[in-house]
């Protein structure tokens, strides 16, 4: 037989996509069409449908970056399409981009009522299932014209620099607006049609067909019955009349569709999903309304397709809807009451898991399981964070702690240097937690059930034969849009067909549930699941870092005083006030936002948004201390308050105390070379004339910190150009050329403090370094005006230390990393995320550096020709990416690092503690006893607040520190009727153990790394 496979299947996708497609709407006929248009920000649906309407016709210009257009759509069902499915094709003029990156647009009727969304794969809008003849009808859209930052179609470099992402400057401030700008859209098809649906139904035939036959082996006898199937199909098709031969053509396509899978075939789990990034290259107010056009569309398809399941993971998203679109969120409760829609997830927005602190990711699982359950009666029970840039190995402890048994996402594989070696297995974390987790084998979180997705998943399952199972979520993303009725047809052929896997419409507790019943011994991953790739988003946008670092500590400080003086005082708590402000910070968090990915509107508005809490939550600490503090002291004496959780100068931790004796810093000398020094008697370092620290020496040890001929604090600026994902990405090829920045403008003694001032390009940095008496660590205060274009700024430390391993703190404990690159696991880890300390040590002795907003960290070690070793940490101070913002970081910051000299775990975790919690002082003198204290200097605690229901319990969280088991007793600042141990949405824990109320506190025994939430009930 000859072999006419070629031609075969390229005359299938040619009869498909030029003649089968565009015959579904084939008869057809213009509709009237006007429009108005905002130049501002977006207006109410009741004002916009009221506008004033102005004639438009089809290829037509409209849409501003970042405007909205207001269509009007009018039109007559003519008396001849009586019976017929008549549907409006709505084009736009979208790109052929994915949804939700170019103009879209939410249909209403003219009283205001939300039909479904518009977007560059969905351009259909039902205008009666079957027609009388003559209805009239009237539809209006709000278009938003939101500009491409990127083509993801594009065939060139879709990384290049725009200004695009920043705020419409015609916007203006204030409200007001200017002239607008060119229009980005051309008005391409406003139609009226008859939906042939025996045309739709062969397409989709075909389609399913088709993907299936190009996934199988070419000299599969499948395949081969496939194309012979289709190719007598297409020859049944008349295309001068394809409506009147499409059905003839489907009956011959039978056998094919029929036939089913086989026994063995892999199972998957199809669910409905879109993607909605909060923010990334649309600002946050476009976020809700991508939100109200993609419900719109899955509860409308949901209206026909009752097996359908939709999955939304992002309650801060359901509550904008609630808030500001009653009328779609009142469509989601219709659905979640059907179980078609299901709440997941579990998270108040899908957060960066690297970057935020550990408090932060206790409340993203409170107020977003706390607001599914009140809104739907539902106790989520899995993590769903399909797309973020890494995951800390302490995240299966906090989700056993939040009721959480099962963790998805999909981002590992992404992995550019080792392929992740499971698909669904169990995650340990740092106290030995575990968590039944799945990665989808489709490697996708914007699956649209092809054949592609279909095949790939199958084969690329690395858990065959133990287990049989994934899940694929369908849907477009990212820019949301989620399903079409297309992929809900190929989920129905797919169901059961030979060739393919079996696709099954399920929700992940379905899936979940099936997949841990048989794969209960599923292997282990221990520790964090590090993505190697976006390593830049460890340091990009610095300003928005150091907000978030800035708001978590100061979150922390207002439960603290805000609970202590309710307490002590009877000062109103301020719940409703912290509700707000922890939102707005948890919101900020999401994984494109905190991370520095995202365009300039996004950024400067989070700027703006950490200054605001910075502000209120100032005010909140400053009313719960002068509450406490008492009235002025007449001799102006000061009552000192430390929010560290470990005591200082005399003030107990979490308390305040009277200033008993002035803190000093260490008066600046001059060595017999010239070198400036400062020397407290336990540390001594000294600084040459060109600023560098010669030498950083250990007075108590008698040792020297730094290797033999070499500099600490040495600036270093790389080139920072990677092969794309600019803001996201540093490549490892970046260390190929280093610029030290050894030449001062300036070195300087200001009585005690070292200045140095260089310059470089066109940037400048200043540098203050000074010594507290009694302080073992040295302060680096760092001021920079930053003017450089794709450049890293690093701040290296070469020590003399054989060190095997870095300690780097993530939240609620710390990780250790190789410092050598034996395995490509270990190459890849090049740069690597440290919250507040950074610590390498040989046994007996250490260091640590400790930052007040620096994450990305490198460690590398060397063997001198003295055959001594170098371990060099490096701290990531400042990016300068193009895009999506073309002016990352550009202008003037400032940062702070410190070097703890001699220091072991214990020391990193209290000076990374102090050096994020200043201590405040308050005109007063009193003295105010802690609410909560422990006697385990590794026993940390984390929060300390009144309980969310309002009862006046004080709710204490602690976890140990060290990674060793601690026996401990948790004091009370006040009298104790009851101790409970809770989960972190303030509940007793089922299988908890009884805490017994003693003279002395609450005993407790804690594992390595545990975390222990503690609700104390005052006695009367």
């Amino acid at each position: 037989m000859h072999d006419d496979r070629t031609l075969t299947e390229r005359r299938l996708t040619r009869v498909l996509d030029q003649r089968l497609r565009p015959a579904v709407h084939s008869r057809s006929l213009p509709l009237e069409v006007s429009a108005h248009h905002v130049h501002g920000e977006p207006v109410p649906v009741a004002e916009g449908i009221a506008g004033l309407y102005e004639p438009v016709g089809t290829g037509e210009c409209w849409g501003p970056a970042w405007s909205t257009s207001w269509f009007r759509v009018r039109g007559t069902v003519p008396t001849e399409w009586a019976g017929e499915r008549v549907e409006a094709v709505l084009d736009l003029g979208f790109g052929v981009t994915q949804p939700g990156f170019s103009a879209e647009g939410l249909v209403h009727r003219a009283d205001g009522t939300p039909v479904k969304a518009l977007n560059p794969r969905n351009t259909w809008l039902l205008v009666a299932e079957r027609a009388q003849g003559g209805e009239e009808f009237e539809f209006h859209i709000e278009a938003a014209a939101n500009p491409l930052i990127f083509d993801f179609d594009a065939a060139g470099d879709p990384f290049v620099p725009t200004r695009a992402g920043d705020v419409a400057p015609w916007l203006g401030a204030a409200g007001r607006t200017g002239p607008p700008g060119e229009p980005l859209y051309r008005l391409a098809r406003t139609d009226l049609a008859v939906f042939d649906e025996t045309v739709w139904e062969l397409v989709q035939d075909l389609d399913v067909l088709s993907g299936l036959m190009h996934q199988l082996p070419e000299d599969s006898n499948r395949r081969a019955q496939i194309r012979h199937t289709v190719g007598k199909a297409l020859d049944v098709i008349d295309l001068q009349d394809i409506s009147g031969t499409a059905g003839q053509a489907r009956t011959v396509l039978v056998p094919a569709l029929s036939a089913p899978a086989h026994a063995g075939a892999h199972r998957i789990s199809a669910v409905g999903h879109a993607h909605i990034d909060t923010a990334w290259l649309w600002p946050v107010r476009e976020t809700v309304r991508k939100a109200a056009r993609t419900v719109s569309n899955v509860t409308a398809l949901m209206d026909d397709h009752p097996d359908f399941r939709f999955v939304m993971s992002q309650a801060q998203q359901l509550a904008w809807l609630k808030e500001q679109r009653p009328e779609v969120y009142a469509r989601v409760l219709e659905k979640a009451a059907t179980g078609q829609f299901l709440p997941t997830g579990s998270l108040w927005v899908e957060p960066d898991t690297n970057l935020s602190g550990g408090e932060s990711l206790v409340r993203q699982f409170v107020h977003g399981k706390r607001f599914y359950l009140e809104e739907f009666g539902v106790e989520t029970r899995d993590m769903w964070l399909p797309d973020t840039f890494g995951y800390n190995a302490a995240l299966p402890q906090l989700m056993k702690l939040a009721g959480i048994d099962w963790f998805l996402t999909q981002k590992i594989s992404w992995n550019t240097t080792n392929a992740f070696p499971h698909h669904t297995f169990w995650w340990e974390g740092i106290d030995g937690s575990r968590i039944f987790s799945h990665f989808p084998p489709v490697d996708s979180y914007n699956g649209d059930l092809s054949g592609g997705d279909i095949g790939h998943t199958e084969r690329n399952f690395r858990d065959k034969g133990a287990a049989n199972r994934s899940l694929v979520p369908f849907g477009y993303g990212d820019g949301g849009g989620g399903p079409t009725r297309e992929m809900l047809a190929r989920a129905e052929r797919l169901s059961d067909l030979e060739g393919s896997a079996k696709v099954a419409m399920e929700g992940p507790v379905d899936f979940f549930t099936k997949a841990h019943e048989e794969y209960p011994d599923a292997p282990v991953w221990v520790g964090e699941l590090y993505l190697e790739l976006h390593r830049g988003t460890l340091t990009s946008q610095l300003a928005t870092k150091q907000g978030n670092r800035r708001s978590e500590h100061l979150l922390r400080e207002a439960e603290l005083w805000s609970a202590t003086a309710s307490v002590r005082t009877g000062e109103p708590y301020p719940y409703a006030a912290l509700d707000r402000v922890w939102k707005t910070v948890l919101l900020h968090q999401f994984h494109d936002i905190l991370p520095g990915s995202s365009i300039a509107w996004v950024h400067r508005e989070t700027e703006q948004a950490h200054r605001e809490v910075a502000r209120e939550l100032n005010e909140i600490i400053d009313t719960a201390q002068r509450a406490l503090a008492g009235p002025a002291d007449a001799n102006g004496a000061v009552t000192v308050f430390n929010a560290a959780p470990h005591n200082r100068d005399g003030v107990p931790a979490l308390g305040a105390a009277p200033r008993t004796a002035p803190v000093r810093t260490t008066p600046v000398r001059t060595g017999p070379d010239g070198s400036l020094v400062l020397d407290n008697g336990l540390v001594r370092i000294t600084v040459d004339a060109r600023g560098l620290i010669t030498s950083a020496y250990d007075l108590t040890a008698g040792r020297e910190a730094l290797a033999p001929g070499a500099v600490g604090n040495l600036l270093q600026l790389h080139q920072d150009f990677p092969n794309q994902w600019d803001a996201w990405d540093i490549d490892a090829f970046y260390r190929n050329t280093v610029q030290d920045l050894t030449r001062a403008d300036g070195v300087t003694a200001r009585g005690d403090a070292i200045e140095i001032v260089r310059s470089v390009n066109r940037s400048s940095i200043r540098q203050v370094l000074t010594l507290r008496e009694g302080a073992r660590r040295l302060d680096i205060d760092t001021a920079v005006d930053w003017r450089e274009r794709e450049k890293i700024l690093k701040a290296s430390f070469p020590f003399d230390l054989r060190a095997g391993h870095s300690t780097s703190e993530i939240p609620f404990g710390h990780v250790q990393r190789p410092t050598h690159t034996n395995t490509s696991w270990d190459a890849a880890r090049f740069e690597m995320c440290a919250h507040r300390f950074l610590h390498v040590a040989e046994p007996g002795w250490g260091a640590a550096l400790v930052n007040d907003s620096t994450y990305g960290h490198d460690v590398t070690h060397d063997v001198r020709p003295d055959g001594g070793t170098t371990t060099t940490v490096r701290l990531s101070l400042l990016r300068a990416p193009l895009f999506p913002d073309p002016d990352t970081d550009q202008g003037e910051h400032r940062l702070r690092y410190g070097l703890v000299i001699g220091a072991d775990i214990g020391d990193a975790v209290r000076e990374g503690y102090r050096f994020n919690l200043a201590e405040r002082t308050v005109t007063g003198k009193a003295v105010v006893a802690p609410l909560a204290g422990t006697d385990h200097s590794g026993v940390v605690i984390e929060a300390v607040k009144l309980a969310d229901d309002r009862s006046g319990d004080v709710i204490v969280r602690l976890y140990e520190s060290l990674g060793g088991r601690a026996t401990t007793v948790l004091r009370t600042g006040f009298p104790l009727r009851t101790a409970t141990v809770t989960d972190l949405l303030e509940r007793p824990l089922t299988d908890g153990p009884v805490l017994p109320v003693t003279a002395d506190g609450v005993p407790l025994v804690l594992r390595p790394f545990q975390i222990v939430t503690v609700r104390l009930t005052p006695s009367a």
